[in-house]
């Protein structure tokens, strides 16, 4: 197996894996916040507390994965095209 052959085929099966886990959960953790909805800060003593909401996901945690978002939009445009 040359080594091109070697390249396209991981780069596909990994391209399928990472379609299967977008479909399977289209939602992942948020990367500011690491899932919490807040950001941790630390009073005076060093003691962790709760500090602001996220305003990258609202406070909820999840945020919509790329591969999902991508999918979203190609979708809504078939759509609008095909009506």
């Amino acid at each position: 197996m040359t080594p091109a052959l070697l390249a396209i085929t991981l780069l596909i099966g990994i391209t399928l894996c990472y379609a299967a886990v977008c479909a399977a959960s289209p939602f992942g953790n948020c990367r500011k916040c690491r899932g919490f909805g807040f950001a941790t800060t630390t009073d005076r003593k060093g003691r962790l507390k709760r500090g602001k909401p996220c305003r990258r996901c609202d406070a909820t945690g999840k945020r919509i994965r790329i591969g999902r978002w991508l999918f979203n939009r190609a979708a809504r445009i078939h759509h609008d095209g095909t009506r």
